[in-house]
């Protein structure tokens, strides 16, 4: 009955098993649903409108962390959260701890999502929200194996989230914490110029220097630095 009173409520059409349509409001696009015949346009429409908004919120929600304990830090308290997240983030000083937590501007990890994800088409993020191409090395958490296999034996898998916030957010933490990203990090803590930053994440990605050149040219062309 609930159901049905939500169908009288709002009323809604399908078109082509693609996208809804709500009457008088814009398109509502899905995560597991490619429309077909998509143009560039339509591409990007539906890209920035499974992403933002995502990634907007967890970079709030780190952000506001982010002050909080620097704030602690400072004033010599909460000891106790300050020590567990130094454990999960594997910092050994405040300010390793501080550069784990600092989120990176919005128009960077938008711009990684377009390359990670060709634009939210991969098979891996509509089968399992990973908008960024993670890895997974542990057999008892959520996975898809790739298609490819690693020297042509070897199955490569990567992670399944729940959801693409999850995603985003486990995202950070591989940033945060991950040896790779060291130098990132200690750049990211002393500029907010994402220009600069995607200088030091040639170790995301196997093309090296080429990857932030690539991710400049993204945040450039669709002014990405508005998000920030």
């Amino acid at each position: 009955m609930k159901f049905l009173y939500l169908l009288i409520l709002i009323p809604f059409t399908i078109f082509s098993a693609q996208t809804y349509k709500y009457k008088n409001y814009k398109t509502i696009y899905l995560p597991s649903i490619i429309p077909q015949n998509m143009s560039s346009k339509v591409k990007k429409d539906r890209f920035f409108y499974l992403i933002v908004k995502p990634v907007q919120k967890v970079h709030s929600e780190l952000l506001e962390q982010y002050y909080k304990i620097d704030r602690d830090i400072q004033q010599f308290r909460n000891h106790k959260e300050i020590k567990r997240l130094k454990k999960e983030y594997r910092a050994s000083t405040d300010l390793e701890l501080l550069q784990a937590l600092k989120p990176h501007p919005k128009s960077i990890v938008i711009a990684q999502a377009a390359m990670e994800s060709a634009w939210a088409t991969s098979r891996f993020f509509i089968e399992a929200n990973n908008v960024f191409g993670m890895w997974s090395a542990d057999s008892d958490e959520p996975r898809v194996a790739a298609s490819q296999k690693r020297n042509g034996t070897k199955t490569i898998w990567l992670r399944k989230f729940f959801s693409i916030e999850e995603s985003i957010r486990e995202y950070y933490k591989l940033i945060g914490r991950g040896k790779s990203f060291k130098e990132f990090r200690e750049l990211r803590y002393k500029t907010d110029n994402p220009f600069e930053i995607v200088t030091k994440l040639d170790k995301y990605s196997e093309i090296g220097d080429r990857y932030a050149f690539e991710l400049m040219n993204i945040i450039e062309y669709n002014n990405l630095t508005k998000y920030d």
